[in-house]
């Protein structure tokens, strides 16, 4: 069932702040502190919001106190202006040449950002769940602090290794494009409308009216086109995971659609291959979003997963 606004919208006074590694974080959590901690990490540009709200219903009504941030740069964390705008372009050259990339932070950061704002809620140790970019620093955190995380939950996401397949041609078009009028509302919308024409699940798709709203609510919470090229090249200048993840020993969950355009299944595989023990679960028709059909299976996956129970395929 589709969300309406109010539904959808998330007041900004739940937000609570904490500063640490020369920045401020920006996060909220949901559900009781004395039930089990699970923390959601979303992926690139997008705020804390994105998660959706029936997937964090569903998983506070399951037991789970689930807290979700902005990553810095993006939402209402610290924006990094200073760090001025990358040169994509060049960073792709210099990628290929195998030359090493300068970037004004890394994932590794982002972890260790994740890890203040477990601190800042008094969890020692929680569940973690990520999803594209959030699934990278969720598998940093699992292979480089294992102490303080329960289980692992990487979605749409991939090792990094070299030599695997990167987006489609459409979807690294429609990335990269701006809309012609970068300061209009309605351009704005009808680019991220864009976007998830190519990105979005094809057997599962989303009310045009319904994007339209999550759009005009994100845009309204923050707004701020920049952070996509500094992330992008935190990724790229991060470099392949393929050895670290071969460190994780918490319980680990792939989960990846076989429609995805924008990180081919083909990454999911590498990573559940490069994770000793993994799980690896394909979802026939999911491309690279949350569609509001496959919340309850998701939510049921990652449920499952952190509880030690086998997991529907």
């Amino acid at each position: 069932m589709a969300q309406t606004a109010a539904q959808m919208q998330q007041p900004d006074s739940g937000m609570q702040y904490v500063n640490a590694n020369g920045v401020t974080l920006c996060y909220h959590v949901d559900g009781s502190p004395t039930d089990t901690p699970l923390l959601l990490i979303m992926g690139l540009g997008m705020q804390l919001t994105a998660w959706p709200l029936p997937l964090v219903e569903m998983l506070v009504q399951q037991g789970f106190y689930v807290i979700r941030l902005d990553n810095r740069d993006c939402g209402l964390s610290s924006k990094m202006g200073h760090l001025g705008k990358p040169n994509i372009p060049l960073a792709i050259i210099k990628t290929m040449l195998r030359m090493r990339l300068k970037s004004g932070y890394h994932l590794r950061d982002m972890a260790l950002d994740a890890i203040a704002v477990l601190d800042a809620v008094g969890v020692a140790k929680a569940h973690v769940v990520g999803a594209s970019m959030g699934g990278m620093i969720a598998q940093i955190l699992a292979a480089e602090f294992p102490q303080r995380v329960a289980s692992l939950t990487s979605i749409m996401s991939t090792s990094g290794r070299r030599g695997l397949p990167g987006p489609t041609r459409a979807a690294r078009k429609v990335i990269m494009q701006r809309p012609s009028a970068p300061y209009q509302q309605e351009q704005i919308i009808a680019q991220f409308l864009r976007i998830f024409e190519v990105i979005g699940s094809p057997a599962y798709p989303t009310p045009e009216s319904h994007l339209r709203q999550r759009i005009a609510l994100s845009m309204a919470r923050s707004f701020y086109p920049e952070v996509t090229t500094r992330q992008m090249l935190a990724i790229a200048a991060s470099g392949s995971r393929s050895r670290l993840l071969k460190k994780i020993t918490a319980p680990s969950l792939i989960i990846h659609g076989d429609a995805d355009p924008l990180v081919p299944l083909a990454c999911g595989e590498d990573t559940a291959n490069c994770i000793v023990g993994s799980q690896l679960r394909v979802i026939p028709g999911m491309a690279h979003d949350l569609p509001l059909q496959l919340l309850p299976k998701i939510g049921k996956m990652i449920v499952n997963h952190c509880r030690g129970e086998a997991i529907p395929h």
